[in-house]
């Protein structure tokens, strides 16, 4: 696995599947305000058609769902419903993650923190979901909702820096002291399970 953060605002997005599992990956994906996102559900819950929208398909999800994504999203079907679709994806094109199960999955999603723009993630590359959340839940606690603010306090520190024409490693170094005159420390107490 190659660990990298995709903006997916201005890309095709498809999500299929049913139940829980299905709006927590909508919920997810609504983080990031997608522009083109499609959900396919057979039988969508109140919660789930709120949601969603006119985004909503309400029907099973079928091969043609998927031409010009660049990621399909299948949550919560059967293993018989879920491998063709995510091989139908990947015959379009898409980059397909079919959730808990690994080995169908083209691309996983980690555990995330968000903290504004700061994103920081766990990924045990599908092998253990829940040693992933755990240590999410430890990184909740040292990386409060400050960090929000800190990480907009750097950036325009940066922007600064970069119009003086320093080099990246002077950036780099100019951080690190601001990190330290701020002194940004993670809290302790989120090391604690």
């Amino acid at each position: 696995m190659f660990p990298i953060l995709v903006d997916i605002k201005a890309r095709k997005i498809v999500l299929a599947g049913e139940g829980d599992a299905l709006e927590k990956r909508l919920a997810l994906l609504d983080e990031t305000r997608p522009d083109a996102l499609t959900v396919v559900a057979a039988a969508p819950s109140a919660a789930l058609r709120a949601r969603a929208g006119d985004r909503l398909l309400d029907r099973a999800a079928v091969a043609a769902d998927f031409e010009g994504a660049a990621l399909v999203f299948l949550a919560g079907l059967p293993d018989a419903v879920s491998e063709p679709l995510a091989a139908a994806a990947r015959a379009a094109g898409a980059l397909v993650n079919c959730e808990d199960r690994p080995a169908w999955c083209d691309f996983h999603v980690p555990a995330m923190v968000r903290r504004g723009d700061l994103i920081l993630t766990v990924s045990t590359g599908g092998r253990s979901p829940g040693l992933a959340r755990w240590i999410r839940r430890r990184l909740e606690g040292l990386f409060g909702p400050d960090w929000a603010e800190r990480l907009d306090h750097a950036a325009e520190r940066r922007t600064c820096w970069r119009a003086e024409g320093l080099p990246l490693d002077e950036l780099g170094r100019r951080t690190e002291d601001l990190i330290r005159q701020q002194g940004w420390q993670p809290r302790k107490e989120g090391l604690i399970p």
